[in-house]
């Protein structure tokens, strides 16, 4: 039998919910260790931003990334669209963005997009690095893990080697302009719901490789209209190609942490 993988959505700050959610799933034990033998555990980015504890949470994170390998398993997260906001926050402030739409700054968004002073005054530079080299996108058990529901990473690359490198390196470096053209194109959405969604979804796994986009960003109660109290799984969609798994938990919703492959209940 393959190592299980699971893959967990937006955080937002809310590390106590989290650690439960992972604990429900054997991940962990009660004073948050590591007890997921081999299994594989993809956090797919948003640790930050409009909760309480987002650098606590990605401290967890990092615990067991530690953790993993001593039994097998292994912990890996990818990039969300507030990682990029919270380190833009960090090297560039409220320097204004050049654009012919008005201001811009990633304080201004920072701070719109529910920024946590305390998230701020935690990041240390080693933590800093280690976000900035996380990848934006990876495949898992013939999945396709991305953070953002957006086609707007193959602007950056046909492989997922290249867009990671492509991200990375501006990453690495200080253009302004570059940096909000990240987080821009990482904050779009919805290009696998409607009628051409499939075809989407398609497009991007032909490109990239993998059976199934697995993503977070979007949260599922804003897909179907309903109160993120309501949501129990993750969402499969766009015929059966994308699989949402954000339950909206700084709304109110579930921490969900999904094995792959996922089916729905009967």
């Amino acid at each position: 039998m393959d190592d299980p993988t699971f893959v967990v959505g937006d955080v937002h700050g809310h590390r106590a919910e989290l650690a439960e959610a992972l604990r429900e799933q054997g991940l962990i034990d009660d004073a948050d260790d590591w007890t997921g033998g081999r299994a594989r555990l993809w956090f797919l980015g948003d640790f930050v931003d409009r909760g309480p504890d987002g650098i606590a949470a990605i401290e967890l994170v990092r615990k067991l990334q530690r953790q993993a390998p001593d039994d097998g398993g292994s912990v890996e997260t990818l990039l969300g669209n507030h990682e990029i906001l919270l380190l833009g926050m960090y090297h560039f402030g409220d320097t204004p963005v050049p654009s012919d739409f008005g201001p811009r700054s990633f304080a201004r968004s920072w701070e719109i997009n529910g920024g946590q002073l305390a998230d701020q005054d935690e990041l240390t530079d080693e933590l800093v690095a280690w976000l900035s080299t996380r990848p934006l996108v990876a495949t898992a058990a013939d999945h396709l893990l991305m953070h953002s529901d957006t086609l707007e990473y193959l602007e950056w690359g046909s492989t997922t080697e290249k867009i990671n490198d492509s991200v990375h390196e501006i990453l690495a470096g200080d253009d302004l302009a570059q940096w909000w053209d990240v987080w821009r194109r990482m904050t779009t959405r919805y290009a696998f719901r409607g009628p051409h969604g499939q075809e989407a979804a398609e497009t991007l796994l032909d490109e990239l490789g993998g059976e199934r986009v697995v993503h977070g960003h979007s949260v599922i109660a804003d897909q179907l209209g309903i109160h993120p109290a309501q949501i129990e799984e993750p969402y499969l969609y766009a015929g059966g190609r994308a699989l949402g798994i954000d339950g909206g938990l700084f709304v109110g919703g579930p921490c969900l942490v999904v094995e792959l492959p996922y089916e729905p209940k009967d």
